[in-house]
């Protein structure tokens, strides 16, 4: 007996390992397209749901596509009702496992494994590499089914495991047992195959005792999105919270109605003879049922999330925070990891272009105070430099694929163009300071030429953040022009000044720190134009 436990045990390793390999290797070969895909989740909630629905069997992930949505909900890169109907979408494309295990493949897992491992060790080209990577996961996934069933066998008499059986018989406590147990080992594939595996190996299980199961997998599932959302805004965890309210719902109607008309069960034994692909099917039809339940009323459904999170005038306080907001949890996979370090550093270039405005703003208008607070902010930036850099280092032993290892390369160049930004706010706040206490004069026409060129440095550096947070390659040229026209009012400008010294209208001292805001200013623009040149080098 104790041996049979030992090969169940380690089956169920193998089928959890079988699945991260799996979702780790099709991440890596589809990751570069994974973030396109779900952008393309438009206001069109049908549109939203497909997408979901494709990007989870892309790449054989619930949880890091839910987790990638509250990112970019958080981020602000998509709105709560394109969210919802992405969440609609995974429940139906986390399935897909469920139905290639009661598909009865397992017997082909050496060839997969022989197939992938060939691929993985003798091909030197990175994409055929990393395909092979997930031909193996898949071959351990199905090996796994053949590990466990053995056990399983011998277990389906013993009268131990069927008192196990018979004690969560009660709906309640199905629905607990497999919430638990998904919340346990974070995985409601692995809940789905062991379940079907259970079916295959003979275990004798009532339909409706399987079916509260997978209500309750569903459920636990759902608890990763909630913990990912701990950190993020109220949009973020609004999110997070239909996620887990989605499933609710589900499991509360579904479950109501085969308790009312267990008429429905009977159909699904009557369509399909063996046990494993009624149980495979029920997930299927149950999520796609709750989707069409659910799609028409995704508006309101964003309403009752603004409810129970209420919306405040200001949702961004956290932004200023001297800490990381998206890499400080731990990261589930590598594109995940790649576009939360993304997210943190468009929120320091945020900060950063904030800080600039400020410093002018503290200049021009002589406030002590405001320079005081770009000296304290600036801390925050060079906080981030440092944090979000020593993440990269991390990130970059992971395995990535091609275009991600292209954006965490892009990356490090990328902070370091925004900590000089903010180092070119605090020069500026020292330079407000010191003419606080000197009372420096300028001219008329020097404010005039420095607020021209501040509008449009700030407006720059606005649109380069932007951009590379929308990662639209389209707006180099427009950035291009514009740093190549504050270059040129830069020398006009110089020439200007000079002219002025010439005239004694200007004073030396003042001179120089009107020279000094002109260089930190088109030292930003500059700055501001490698981010996007970064972003768009092939």
């Amino acid at each position: 007996m104790s041996q049979n436990i030992i090969l169940a045990m380690g089956g169920l390793g193998l089928l959890l390992f079988g699945i991260k390999m799996v979702s780790t290797g099709l991440q890596v070969v589809a990751g570069d397209q994974l973030q396109v895909i779900l952008k393309k989740a438009t206001s069109n909630r049908f549109m939203a749901a497909i997408v979901g629905v494709i990007a989870t069997i892309v790449i054989n992930s619930s949880t890091a596509v839910s987790v990638i949505t509250v990112g970019f909900v958080n981020a602000g890169l998509m709105n709560l009702t394109q969210a919802i109907g992405i969440l609609l979408g995974i429940n139906v494309g986390t399935t897909f496992s469920a139905q290639l295990i009661a598909f009865r493949i397992d017997a082909y897992a050496p060839i997969f494994i022989l197939v992938g491992v060939i691929m993985h060790l003798f091909f030197k080209k990175k994409l055929v590499r990393n395909i092979g990577y997930a031909i193996i996961g898949f071959g351990i996934l199905f090996f796994s089914i053949t590990v466990m069933g053995d056990a399983l066998r011998v277990f389906r008499t013993h009268p131990t495991f069927l008192n196990m059986i018979e004690a969560i018989s009660n709906p309640l406590l199905a629905l607990f047992a497999g919430f638990l147990f998904t919340v346990i080992i974070q995985s409601s594939s692995a809940t789905m195959g062991l379940l079907v595996t259970m079916h295959i190996s003979g275990v004798q299980m009532p339909f409706q005792t399987a079916a509260f199961i997978i209500f309750g997998a569903n459920i636990g599932t759902s608890l990763t999105a909630v913990i990912a959302s701990i950190p993020a805004s109220r949009d973020g965890k609004r999110t997070a919270l239909f996620h887990i309210t989605y499933d609710l719902i589900g499991s509360i109607v579904f479950g109501s109605l085969i308790l009312l008309v267990p008429g429905i069960l009977t159909w699904f034994q009557n369509t399909w003879t063996e046990s494993y692909t009624q149980v495979a099917m029920f997930h299927t039809l149950y999520n796609v049922a709750t989707l069409l339940l659910l799609i028409s009323f995704v508006p309101l459904l964003a309403k009752l999330m603004q409810i129970i999170i209420p919306v405040k005038e200001n949702e961004t306080g956290a932004v200023h925070e001297r800490a990381l907001m998206y890499l400080s949890k731990t990261q589930l996979t590598p594109t995940v990891a790649v576009m939360n370090a993304q997210l943190e550093t468009c929120r320091m270039g945020k900060i950063a272009g904030e800080n600039l405005k400020l410093a002018l703003e503290s200049f021009f208008e002589r406030d002590p105070d405001k320079a005081n607070k770009i000296l304290e902010n600036e801390k925050t930036v060079d906080y981030l430099h440092q944090n979000i850099t020593d993440k990269l280092v991390d990130i970059t032993n992971r395995q990535l694929s091609t275009g991600d290892a292209k954006k965490l390369g892009d990356m490090f160049v990328i902070v370091s163009d925004i900590e000089q930004i903010g180092d070119h706010a605090q020069n500026i706040a020292e330079y407000t300071l010191a003419v606080c206490e000197t009372d420096r004069q300028f001219s008329d026409t020097a404010i005039e030429e420095l607020q021209t060129l501040s509008g449009m440095t700030t407006e720059l550096i606005d649109k380069a953040i932007f951009a590379y947070e929308k990662q639209d390659k389209s707006k180099v040229q427009e950035i291009t022009e514009i740093e190549n026209a504050i270059d040129e009012l830069s020398s006009k400008f110089a020439k200007n000044h000079f002219r002025r010294l010439k005239a004694k209208t200007c004073k030396a001292k003042s001179g120089v720190i009107f020279m000094d805001i002109v260089n930190d200013l088109v030292k930003s623009a500059d700055n501001a134009e490698n981010i996007v040149l970064s972003m768009a080098a092939k």
